[in-house]
């Protein structure tokens, strides 16, 4: 049931003197856009009047089929609390349709949508509580960014070593202006990376805050001196960024994935939720971690994930089962990043985790061992594959995996996977710093 109507939305801009009203959506591979209009235009706005040319968005249309609506969710209506407090700014988050009123196949909060509408046609709900890591960096005298830090801390530490403390705590008192519950926030293993986890909601709103928190910290980041990056891998030889994904399905207001009888505490949708994303696992990747970046994070020795296991504690693993049980009763994707597309990355999980409880799929044994220590020989024996090791190889796999394509639907798909690949080939013929340091001397 909705929160506001068009009515609310109209006083709220009146009583709160808001200006302007950015009206956002997220392209195909997760990059935020807003139309920006002024307050007299909010009747406008909240009647899907508000035109976009779908063909300047790489992904949606065609010139010859470019206008496009957006249509704002009117529950998202927030006043932004970082803008300028004379003239307030304020947001809605969009969907994007047709001329003729369908939603737009290539929408990526619409495909998320989709698989909602699935699960709840099964007699689930989707929640999902994400844990953003990201980067803050010191900028240049011309005012562009570097991966230089003056931070010193580590692991939990705080100020004087922790330098970006000041900005992650602005950070999140202004989240918990637009309705945010902050868990926690932390620095975290790297110098210069923090982590800010707030609590789970519904996989829409999950995948809406997502975007609203890059938004936030981007922009706090900047107005201090101060550049973020959700980048995965900014450095080599410190660990990198991830954005472990919490999942639970809900069943007539009760956890479905939690049995006190269990040894484990584990339901048998659970189990089943496990071996559907190990299933499909390879076929995701390109999608939770889409950039050519993403794979440098996912290499042994920084603690991301790279193994094809799961386990109630262990942290080597892909999945991991944190403590809580009964209604806090979960499942940890532990490979996406930040960079991730979230609603995408939602979609595919939900996807996943619903084709082993259609098929009463079984999930292999857990690992307790640190497979990390493992060598080669020892996780071939255990049966242990690997996610793919590069952007290429995820691109293969996810076009391979029927379950995972038609949770995309074919637009996002042929789309998505094209973008990649001319990612990938421009990747593949750059010649690198790392290439004329090593080489052009040698030979």
């Amino acid at each position: 049931m909705s929160k506001y109507l068009k009515e609310d939305v109209i006083r709220m801009v009146r009583e709160n003197d808001v200006a302007f009203i950015r009206m956002q959506f997220t392209d195909i591979f997760g990059q935020l856009k807003n139309v920006a209009i002024s307050a007299s235009q909010i009747e406008k706005a909240v009647g899907n009047q508000i035109m976009i040319d779908g063909s300047s968005i790489e992904g949606f249309v065609r010139i010859n089929e470019s206008d496009q609506y957006l249509w704002p969710d009117l529950d998202t209506f927030a006043v932004l609390p970082w803008q300028s407090q004379r003239g307030k700014v304020a947001r809605l988050i969009c969907d994007v349709h047709n001329p003729d009123g369908t939603p737009f196949a290539g929408d990526p909060r619409g495909v998320l949508k989709n698989a909602l509408h699935r699960a709840l046609n099964m007699g689930y709900t989707f929640n999902v509580g994400p844990e953003m890591e990201f980067f803050l960096f010191q900028k240049d005298e011309q005012g562009h960014p570097t991966t230089t830090t003056s931070d010193e801390a580590g692991y939990f530490d705080l100020g004087p070593l922790d330098h970006g403390e000041s900005t992650r705590r602005e950070i999140c008192t202004s989240l918990e202006k637009m309705g945010f519950e902050i868990e926690a926030s932390h620095h975290e293993v790297a110098a210069g990376q923090h982590e800010i986890d707030f609590k789970y909601a519904n996989a829409l709103t999950a995948a809406d805050n997502i975007m609203t928190f890059k938004q936030a910290v981007k922009t706090i980041a900047q107005k201090n001196g101060l550049h973020a990056t959700f980048m995965p891998k900014p450095v080599f030889g410190i660990n990198g960024s991830g954005m472990h994904t919490n999942m639970s399905l809900f069943r007539d207001g009760e956890n479905a994935f939690a049995d006190p009888a269990d040894a484990r505490g584990l339901s048998r949708e659970a189990y089943a939720f496990i071996a559907g994303i190990l299933t499909h696992i390879r076929g995701m990747t390109a999608i939770t971690n889409p950039l050519i970046n993403s794979y440098k994070r996912l290499v042994p020795g920084y603690e991301a994930p790279c193994y094809l296991a799961w386990s109630a504690s262990n942290r080597s693993a892909l999945i991991r089962i944190p403590a809580a049980r009964g209604t806090g009763t979960r499942i940890e994707l532990r490979c996406p990043d930040p960079s991730c597309n979230p609603y995408l990355n939602m979609a595919v999980c939900l996807a996943a985790g619903l084709d082993g409880i259609n098929k009463g799929l079984t999930p292999p044994d857990e690992m307790t061992e640190n497979i990390f220590a493992m060598d080669a020989e020892t996780r071939e024996a255990k049966g242990i594959k690997s996610l793919p090791a590069t952007l290429r190889e995820a691109i293969d796999c996810l076009k391979a995996d029927k379950i995972i394509c038609t949770a995309l639907g074919d637009h996002v798909l042929t789309q998505y996977t094209a973008g990649k690949e001319r990612e990938w080939d421009a990747y593949r013929t750059h010649v690198s710093q790392w290439e004329i340091e090593r080489y052009l001397v040698m030979y």
